[in-house]
């Protein structure tokens, strides 16, 4: 056997390969032998542990390792009690920061800065045991995090309000990945007095889900922030009787329900006399509910704000005066109250006179989701001398399949620019747009990655990243999980987000849909420079168009998502079924994919952007599969979200459905 100075610093000593760790930790070297877990243990915290959190650690390992071994083990508190686990503090360690120990002369030991420092590596000793069972390899762990503040944003209002057990659920798969920080983004989706007509069949969170989830993830160090829209994304809001009138269009609030109209249009008329009480008073009436001194008042992509019914100010004001004038009232009103904003910083950043104007002491939101991104609005802001937290995605929405490379790529190359421009904090953003069609347990890779990246950028690769979430997550020790899920991934002929732009070019009238025509120009303006058809049939040709190169042989997508599923199948029949649950959602976006290929490829063909017509037994089957896929879907759903808006995803489905059939007889 080799000595310990003869080891590879990264090689385990009892399988001949690196413990896979997400994060991987800042410093790990293993010594000589490995140790075997008694029959009978005991974890035992020192007494200047907290006495609730030693108790949550003790418990949270014991239950770790029953799972994993079938062990029963015992807890105490004290140094009186002989323990192989033993946990304590070291105030010489930083903040976060914590040692673990594998071997003499205690079996275990876990030293933490920190209470929070315990806490991480309490949640690394889990990863290591899930992987390495009973027999654990001697070694000697010192970790810590590069940034500070690690923040996950989950959407939980444009279609998909969880369940409190799945939010449960999730919070502690963010704790095991070492996150600190979970944002609930929220628009009309919270019960509030006084509001009924906006989330009134919306399924809406309420006052007390609020206070037991916030309690939860204090008990794991999750520090819950109150997050919700203040200014702009206010749509379904301001489609109500009561309250429309604070929207830049009021007019427009009868217009039929649209997935994108949802995303452009949904800003309050700032010169409205009622406009900042209602604000504040959202902001008032929910931070309350919370133990966090902080608050997201939103602010983001308030595409509206002077061209309605603040028209004429923003004539005389300019609009970068208006918006750095109702923001910073919000920030001094969440100040007032104790409290420390929180804003998304696109506009901001976009116009250089707001960012001059808005306070420094704010904590700035910088998101930014390209895939490419570079370093200069990060080094823009920090110039400024704000605060700013950077702000990657999961790359999951407007999908039934995230883009598992894209994701990487972000969070990977904003993480490294935040480090490099003194970021106080890193957050990775899960939205919902379109309806939420995206099950959230689809966003695994990109939480992994951005534990891996908020933690440790040095030496950060994605194999290894992949590698480790196929064994922790699903089982799987050889890593061809997440190679099938990846391949899967790259697989997507016609999205979910074509087809709602497809659908939603119809006004409902038979005529082109100018809200969708204006959207998909911003898009691809190079598409579309001789002018939008002004007619349905032209707008949608030119749509397909655009896709041709995808849509052309969908056959070759349609093995790939074939063998993508091959391959997480015998994956996970290989693995320990740690992720059951979950691969059936992801083996249904599989299939659902590849129904969404197909349509599009029939759509294609009758509008003769391909060669091949599909037969009318061709579209009627396949009329037929995504009705019976979408009612396997929709159990999925119920599995983790409530009933929330999943009729809004309904109707287009059966719109489809009901398109395949009809227009085949013409």
């Amino acid at each position: 056997m080799m000595s310990s100075s003869e080891r590879p610093t990264g090689q385990s000593p009892s399988e001949g390969r690196a413990l896979e760790l997400i994060p991987s930790p800042v410093s790990l070297a293993y010594g000589s032998g490995e140790i075997l877990l008694p029959f009978h243990g005991r974890i035992a915290y020192a007494r200047g542990v907290d006495q609730s959190l030693g108790d949550t650690l003790a418990r949270t390992l014991s239950e770790e390792i029953e799972a994993a071994i079938g062990l029963t083990w015992d807890r105490a508190r004290g140094d009186r009690w002989p323990s192989c686990i033993e946990l304590g503090l070291d105030h010489d360690l930083g903040n976060q920061e914590y040692r673990l120990t594998i071997g003499d002369p205690a079996a275990i030991r876990i030293i933490g800065g920190d209470g929070q420092g315990l806490r991480y590596g309490v949640q690394t000793l889990r990863q290591i045991i899930r992987q390495c069972g009973q027999v654990l390899p001697v070694l000697t762990i010192e970790d810590r995090p590069a940034y500070p503040l690690r923040s996950y944003s989950l959407d939980v209002t444009r279609g998909r309000v969880p369940t409190m057990d799945w939010l449960r659920h999730w919070a502690d798969i963010l704790a095991f990945y070492k996150f600190n920080q979970l944002q609930l983004y929220i628009e009309h989706s919270f019960a509030f007095d006084g509001m009924s007509e906006s989330w009134r069949g919306k399924s809406p969170l309420r006052p007390q889900d609020i206070m037991d989830f916030d309690a939860y993830c204090a008990g794991l160090g999750i520090e819950l922030v109150p997050s919700i829209s203040t200014f702009g994304h206010h749509y379904t809001n301001l489609r109500t009787r009561g309250l429309r009138d604070l929207g830049e269009f009021p007019e427009d609030a009868d217009r039929p329900y649209s997935f994108i109209e949802r995303q452009e249009h949904h800003t309050l008329n700032v010169t409205h006399p009622e406009a900042f009480e209602f604000s504040t008073r959202l902001i008032d009436s929910y931070s309350e509910l919370f133990r966090s001194d902080k608050f997201n008042i939103g602010a983001d992509e308030t595409f509206d704000l002077g061209k309605g019914r603040s028209g004429e100010q923003a004539e005389r004001r300019g609009v970068a005066d208006m918006y750095a004038d109702y923001v910073i009232r919000l920030c001094d009103h969440v100040r007032h109250e104790g409290g420390l904003p929180m804003y998304w910083g696109d506009i901001a950043v976009s116009m250089p006179a707001v960012l001059d104007r808005l306070p420094k002491d704010c904590l700035l939101l910088n998101w930014l989701y390209d895939p490419k991104v570079g370093e200069g609005k990060v080094r823009l802001v920090a110039e400024t001398g704000a605060r700013q937290v950077v702000c990657a995605a999961v790359h999951a929405w407007n999908t039934l399949l995230p883009d598992i490379d894209g994701a990487w790529q972000n969070i990977s190359r904003l993480s490294a620019y935040g480090l490099k421009y003194g970021a106080v904090g890193a957050m990775v953003t899960d939205w919902g747009d379109y309806g939420h069609i995206n099950d959230p347990r689809m966003s695994m890779p990109g939480l992994a990655y951005a534990s891996q990246c908020f933690w440790k950028m040095e030496g950060a690769e994605k194999s290894r990243v992949d590698r480790a979430l196929s064994l922790l997550a699903y089982g799987n020790a050889d890593g061809s999980y997440m190679e099938g899920f990846t391949r899967a991934s790259h697989c997507v002929s016609f999205g979910w987000d074509d087809m709602v732009r497809y659908m939603e070019l119809d006004d409902g009238q038979g005529g082109v849909n100018q809200d969708v025509a204006e959207f998909l120009t911003q898009v691809d303006p190079h598409v579309w420079d001789e002018g939008f058809p002004d007619n349905l049939e032209g707008a949608r040709r030119g749509f397909m168009a655009t896709m041709a190169g995808r849509l052309g042989d969908v056959s070759v997508h349609e093995k790939g998502l074939i063998e993508a599923e091959k391959t997480m199948g015998r994956a996970a029949a290989g693995g320990r079924g740690l992720g059951v649950q979950t691969m059936q959602a992801q083996l249904v976006a599989l299939e659902g994919q590849r129904i969404f290929n197909r349509i599009g490829w029939i759509l294609a063909g009758r509008t003769g952007i391909v060669s091949h017509k599909a037969t009318h037994q061709e579209s009627w089957a396949t009329a037929d599969d995504l009705e019976t896929w979408f009612e396997t879907y929709r159990s999925v759903w119920r599995h983790v979200s409530r009933e929330s808006e999943l009729r809004c995803v309904s109707s287009l489905i059966w719109r489809y459905a009901d398109m395949l059939r009809q227009d085949d007889r013409e």
